[in-house]
């Protein structure tokens, strides 16, 4: 999809669609735009049809012009920055809607910050307009909705040049969310761990800021990858550590790194999950999914910076093979661990890909994974849980998911909690027991991030919905590309 900007007369562009966020009250342009129609959509709103409400929606037909239509978005009451997203996103939902194949969008009426707001559209749009397709050839392709252009129209020219910058920003980032949904979707018997690592080197290909090696079993061996080889051990499927590299900043900066959970199936192991929902295990991948987005966007985006991704794949299956509850494994860093419950497996895959980490001397490490359904008795369905070992690394996410409506919310990393995972025949427990089963988990991790800044973003209550719309969502993509442009030189 084509994403422009303007700033010429918004009535002289041509398009078939008009996209205007207004309130109940028309100013500026809307307040022009009503002139021109003969009171048009004041009439609407007199009418009782248009409300301007937050996020209301409505077609409108331009009359004597075949094939037109302004699309109203209500603005009243989006005052902070996670509701006029959700303007622009019903905004984006209409649009969609529509048989439109060029449409502009009035940027005035919603945010002063035409840059933001540009880039909004263009993620919002480009999110929307993603449909599943069954078996992709590549990441890096989805097929396009009707919609060709779309021009974001700035009542000033520094206006519309910062909503340029916005616009393929935001694109780049709606496509990286698309590339995480579709990885998300795909059943478990399409999109296994060797599935993951082939699609890893196709993103790859042709890129020369971006390079991508996968380590095999054998070599996790030889590393000494105890604990998640410990996972693997019950899969038919050979797991893979897949790392992928973009170098868009000066040689010797220091990288952030992305280590993402890849669980391409999760039954629970020895430890058996319940049948029902079992289906929604092939989200447990969703992690690793994250990275690839944020991978394929920085690629679209050339941001200068560095940026490792490391994913570790694998299924978590019963067989003759599996590790039991009670067996001790040994991690790469050397700690032992009593292996509790093989279904907090999560864990056991991300400490030995975070002692992997340390290799690359990070800037930064932030781990994602769809790791504990405590987060969701905690949080719901709305926001992250982050927790981290750097109380600045913490207030830059916090703020990048706020920027992005992206949002974490930070939970503790407290000595009391880490006591929990005490075991008396190792160093330590993979489970804290029944209370604060995020936090533990979290803890559990930490033991293996003491030589960096790390982070850690528990994104099962987030990264896919359940019911009807079923489906990966490409959260966290647009946080960690959020915290990713501060650090960008």
């Amino acid at each position: 999809m084509d994403f422009t900007a303007s700033s010429a007369n918004l009535l002289n562009i041509k398009a078939d669609s008009l996209i205007l966020a207004t309130g109940s009250q028309l100013q500026n342009s809307a307040a022009e735009l009503d002139n021109s129609l003969e009171g048009a959509i004041s009439s609407l709103i007199k009418a009782g049809d248009f409300s301007g409400k937050s996020g209301q929606t409505l077609v409108m037909h331009i009359p004597g012009a075949s094939g037109k239509r302004i699309i109203l978005v209500g603005t009243d009451g989006a005052t902070t920055q996670q509701q006029q997203i959700k303007v622009i996103e019903a905004g984006a939902s209409a649009l969609l809607k529509t048989p439109s194949i060029k449409a502009v969008w009035a940027g005035e009426g919603l945010s002063d910050d035409s840059q933001w707001e540009a880039s909004m559209v263009a993620r919002s749009i480009q999110a929307a307009s993603y449909k599943y397709a069954p078996q992709p050839s590549s990441v890096k392709k989805s097929k396009p909705a009707t919609l060709k252009s779309v021009t974001y129209w700035a009542n000033s020219k520094p206006g519309a040049t910062a909503a340029k910058k916005g616009l393929v920003y935001g694109s780049s980032v709606g496509n990286g969310m698309n590339v995480a949904r579709q990885l998300g979707n795909l059943p478990a018997n399409i999109c296994t761990p060797t599935y993951l690592a082939n699609q890893a080197k196709a993103l790859a290909k042709g890129q020369r800021k971006v390079t991508t090696s996968v380590l095999t079993e054998a070599d996790m061996k030889k590393l000494k990858m105890g604990s998640l080889l410990s996972v693997s051990a019950g899969s038919d499927q050979p797991a893979k550590l897949i790392v992928i590299k973009y170098q868009g900043g000066k040689a010797g900066v220091k990288p952030v790194v992305l280590v993402g959970k890849a669980v391409t199936f999760d039954t629970g192991g020895i430890s058996l999950k319940g049948g029902n929902g079992m289906d929604e295990m092939k989200y447990d991948m969703c992690g690793g999914a994250s990275v690839m987005g944020v991978m394929n966007a920085l690629i679209e985006n050339q941001l200068a910076v560095n940026v490792v991704g490391i994913i570790p794949a694998t299924e978590n299956m019963p067989n003759g093979q599996a590790t039991k509850p009670g067996d001790v494994v040994t991690s790469m860093s050397g700690q032992t661990i009593e292996v509790l419950n093989t279904d907090a497996e999560g864990r056991l895959i991300l400490c030995d890909a975070l002692t992997y980490a340390g290799r690359f001397k990070p800037d930064t490490v932030i781990d994602i994974a769809t790791l504990t359904g405590a987060v969701i008795g905690a949080l719901g369905k709305v926001t992250a849980g982050l927790l981290s070992n750097d109380d600045e690394l913490a207030e830059q996410l916090l703020a990048s998911g706020t920027n992005s409506g992206d949002r974490a919310w930070r939970m503790p990393l407290w000595e009391e909690y880490d006591e929990l995972l005490h075991s008396n025949f190792a160093d330590i427990a993979n489970i804290g027991g029944p209370q604060a089963g995020t936090i533990t988990a979290a803890c559990f991790l930490a033991r293996f991030t003491t030589k960096y800044k790390w982070a850690h973003l528990d994104v099962a209550g987030t990264a896919w919905v359940s019911g009807a719309q079923k489906g990966a969502t490409g959260r966290p993509v647009p946080i960690l590309m959020e915290y990713i442009r501060t650090k960008a030189k």
